[in-house]
């Protein structure tokens, strides 16, 4: 999942330390355009992680100080503004994530899966960061239901991100993946690509990577979803902004639906849409 980075702050760091003009005027500037983009809420303590991210664009852009920089984001139009804007969000979101990640919520997609016999369900996973998740849920689906043309949606706000989960090329000791699974589902890298393994061709045709915003007011996703993950992204979220995206969440899912979410994230408040039904799994109401 895409997540916005936990680091610490720096509270030491002074103006002559910094390369750049950044004062709190700017940093509340970058709050309310990152909370518009992308619906993340700062504290104060990232003060010093937003200064060490986009500090790589005004090296990149030319800009010598925040204020410029921001200027400059905010009139931007165009492909270019668009670029921008894809930039600037792109640097204020990181990924922690791993093959298998809350495997309790494996064994259960397996369990639900059985159910569906020669139906291929139809599932998203809005949050693919590098494609670990999203290639999970596809080898759960292979192994559960076979060659049944089953597809999974994979979105994520973060381009960059999405592209490595395009290419389907991973360390070979990454975490969470059983000897048994390698084998079945990846190709060993040989030569110069010794160390990496890439997913086999017809696990990644299982999968539609799209770029996608929670934020955007236009959920054009197609048919109802059996199947949501929506892991460890919400608790980036002020309680409104979740409440918005529970809602539009609801609205793409088929009654019964199951909702994924992460460890930390709890919605027992927002029962007129989702009722737990087991460890961090909702089902909508």
């Amino acid at each position: 999942m895409t997540s916005f980075l936990d680091a610490p702050s720096h509270a030491g760091d002074t103006a002559a330390e910094q390369e750049f003009s950044f004062d709190a005027a700017d940093f509340e500037r970058v709050r309310k355009l990152i909370y518009q983009r992308a619906g993340i809420s700062l504290h104060d303590g990232k003060r010093a992680m937003v200064y060490s991210r986009l500090s790589r664009r005004l090296r990149e852009t030319g800009h010598r100080s925040f204020r410029d920089y921001l200027q400059w984001l905010e009139s931007a139009a165009g492909p270019a503004g668009d670029k921008e804007w894809q930039e600037f969000v792109n640097c204020l979101t990181t990924n922690l994530t791993s093959f298998f990640r809350e495997e309790h919520h494996f064994h259960a997609l397996a369990d639900v899966l059985r159910g569906f016999g020669n139906r291929a369900p139809r599932i998203w996973c809005n949050a693919a960061s590098t494609g670990e998740e999203p290639y999970s849920i596809a080898m759960v689906l292979a192994e559960a239901l076979g060659d049944h043309g089953a597809r999974l949606l994979a979105t994520d706000i973060d381009t960059k991100v999405l592209a490595t989960a395009q290419r389907g090329v991973y360390p070979a000791d990454s975490r969470g993946l059983s000897a048994e699974r390698l084998k079945r589902h990846f190709m060993r890298g040989t030569g110069a690509n010794a160390g990496f393994i890439r997913v086999k061709p017809e696990l990644a045709r299982m999968i539609d990577f799209r770029p996608f915003n929670l934020m955007s007011t236009a959920w054009s996703l197609g048919e109802p979803f059996d199947m949501v993950f929506c892991r460890n992204v919400m608790i980036y979220f002020d309680h409104a902004t979740q409440r918005r995206v529970l809602e539009r969440i609801h609205g793409v899912m088929k009654p019964g639906g199951l909702l994924f979410v992460g460890h930390s994230e709890n919605f027992t408040d927002a029962r007129d849409l989702f009722l737990l039904q087991g460890k961090t799994i909702y089902k909508r109401v």
